[in-house]
């Protein structure tokens, strides 16, 4: 285990999925973790997982799309902590609508949670980072790769230029900024998934079944940690090698 302790850290989308493990692994690892979602109270599994850490999770209501909210949340950090060591921009919505069916709504909608929420985050922490600090954007395999659902794919492939050119801009500061990007992670999102996308995207890939939050969750930790201080602007697939092969698999599958 990674010793995060004294850290302050944010994460969005932490009620559930990637958040949550990320949430959990952070506070067990010693670190102050400040946990936003958009409802009032915080989840059911939670608050559970929160209760043998009952001083190192903070939960805030959060939209990720409303700047009001994000100057509020600073604002308690600054006055709670006075700086922040680290943010996860997890938070996330997908639209399945293909390429024909999609409409600007779609894109309009799932940008503003899972780009412009990022670029908000990262405007709203970075005055009270030092160097050190580390930012981690969450994107996907869909950011790696073609994927079906435009609105979501082009929005994950926005992130990671959204991730680069922060890294390039505050590398000078001292503060690194990352991206990961899961393959199949069983979470509550992928739950309501065709069964034949589930089976599809095992079948390409090489470890053969699908990952779960906390697999996710230790990379993070690994990228805001100082084990990772000479780590930015990197995309990092978690992925089980799903986005390594670009479809050789299914070719080398055919041919056995």
């Amino acid at each position: 285990m990674l010793d995060m302790t004294d850290a302050v850290v944010v994460i969005t989308g932490a009620n559930g999925g990637q958040g949550l493990a990320e949430t959990l692994l952070l506070a067990t690892s010693g670190a102050t973790v400040l946990a936003a979602d958009l409802t009032a109270e915080p989840s059911a599994a939670l608050k559970a997982g929160a209760a043998p850490h009952p001083d190192r999770i903070v939960y805030r209501q959060l939209d990720v799309t409303e700047p009001g909210g994000w100057a509020d949340l600073a604002e308690f950090l600054h006055d709670e902590h006075a700086r922040v060591d680290g943010l996860v921009n997890n938070a996330g919505i997908t639209r399945r609508s293909r390429l024909l069916e999609a409409t600007p709504a779609d894109l309009a909608a799932v940008s503003e949670v899972n780009v412009t929420g990022a670029l908000l985050g990262i405007q709203a922490c970075v005055p009270l980072m030092k160097p050190g600090a580390s930012i981690v954007n969450v994107g996907s395999v869909a950011a790696l790769s073609g994927h079906y659902p435009v609105a979501y794919t082009a929005s994950k492939w926005a992130l990671r230029g959204l991730t680069i050119a922060a890294a390039t801009e505050l590398g000078p500061r001292g503060i690194r900024v990352n991206s990961v990007h899961p393959g199949f992670i069983e979470t509550p999102m992928t739950s309501g998934a065709n069964p034949a996308f589930r089976e599809a995207s095992i079948a390409e890939t090489p470890l053969g079944r699908t990952g779960t939050p906390e697999e996710v969750a230790a990379v993070v930790l690994f990228l805001l940690s100082p084990m990772a201080a000479f780590v930015t602007g990197v995309d990092l697939p978690v992925d089980g090698g799903q986005s390594s092969h670009g479809g050789a698999k299914s070719i080398s599958d055919a041919l056995q």
